[in-house]
């Protein structure tokens, strides 16, 4: 018998599968014991009934109205294009339901608020899914920054580069955030954890010299963010949306009595890495490298529900990450430093 499989289940629907959206599906189906997986919905509304058939899922609809309808359904873990986070927040949260909801919350400050607002009227429960915090080299990195290990933490340094760059048509679809909205705003949220601090400033370097048909659609291909923080610490983010080598994402912390690599590329003096290969076993693709974080955040979410307790990454965490990615971009425009502000009305 799976542990936990005498429990009660939290009746759970997935809205969205694509990709990612896909993997939260089978995980929720087949590896989450306290979550009973009842309906899936996409806009594609054939997408969903292949999934759903494939899962052996007995409900499958065209749209996210239709699945809240459903009776018995607890929660909902949206993974829709980024446009449309936070409108089916706002339904979910209407219609009662739990929510575990892919970042960013929202691609505006007004929005996430809205989405935020009715979560609380509602009095439901909404994680946000920042599951780099759940994989393993990340918490135990953290576990021993919280225990004082590396002291005062001082200087935060992420790197985020993706395998492959964005198709053409996923720009032109305005659907998805730009690179910080979609990318960097993992980094954003690991750089307030890991430092417990909130950043106040940033200043954001970026180009699109590689592909300059992205920035018609006002994206980037690359991003140097630098990160002022509150209490005098200091911070760098690069991202990168086609490094071809390897899905690459690594973070370093350095304290006032040590510091702390996660993700580090090890066997130095030197490695060289191209398209074609390298002398280290790489990740390819983020669902490879972050496999156990998207199991652990979902298995965790189902947990809270189950034990009546608050969710460990909340709304708020999605706003204060998005409050950053949001001044980021407004320093892309402004070629300046630009602080980060909660403002509901912040824009770029």
């Amino acid at each position: 018998m799976l542990p936990g499989s005498g429990m009660r289940k939290i009746k759970m629907g997935v809205l969205g599968v694509g990709e990612m959206g896909k993997r939260h599906a089978e995980n929720l189906r087949r590896l989450v014991p306290g979550a009973e997986l009842i309906a899936i919905a996409d806009v594609a509304e054939a997408r969903a009934k292949q999934v759903a058939e494939e899962l052996e899922v007995e409900h499958a609809f065209g749209s996210l109205e239709a699945m809240l309808e459903l009776k018995g359904l607890q929660a909902v873990l949206i993974a829709t294009p980024d446009k449309f986070h936070a409108q089916a927040v706002i339904q979910a949260a209407k219609a009662g339901k739990d929510i575990l909801c892919e970042k960013p919350p929202a691609l505006t400050m007004a929005d996430a608020y809205a989405a935020l607002d009715a979560v609380g009227k509602a009095g439901v429960r909404l994680q946000v899914g920042f599951m780099r915090r759940y994989d393993p080299a990340y918490a135990a990195a953290m576990n021993r920054i919280g225990a004082g290990e590396i002291g005062t933490p001082l200087i935060f340094k992420s790197v985020g580069r993706d395998k492959d760059e964005p198709p053409m048509a996923a720009l032109q679809s305005g659907m998805n955030g730009m690179l910080l909205y979609s990318n960097t705003i993992h980094d954003f949220d690991l750089a307030r954890w890991m430092m417990s601090d909130e950043v106040a400033e940033v200043q954001t370097f970026s180009t699109a010299a590689t592909r300059p048909e992205v920035a018609k659609y006002g994206d980037v291909v690359a991003s140097s963010v630098n990160l002022q923080y509150r209490n005098g610490g200091i911070g760098n983010i690069e991202s990168y949306a086609s490094a071809v080598y390897a899905y690459d994402v690594r973070t370093e912390i350095l304290g006032t009595k040590g510091a702390v690599f996660v993700g580090s590329i090890e066997q130095a003096p030197a490695v060289f890495l191209s398209a074609h290969g390298s002398s280290q076993a790489l990740a390819d693709h983020f669902l490879t490298r972050f496999a156990d974080a998207y199991l652990a955040e979902a298995r965790d979410f189902v947990q809270s529900l189950l034990q009546d307790k608050p969710v460990r990454v909340t709304g708020e965490d999605g706003l204060k990450a998005l409050a950053t990615a949001v001044a980021a971009e407004s320093s892309i425009k402004q070629g300046r430093a630009v602080k980060v502000t909660l403002e509901r009305s912040a824009t770029t």
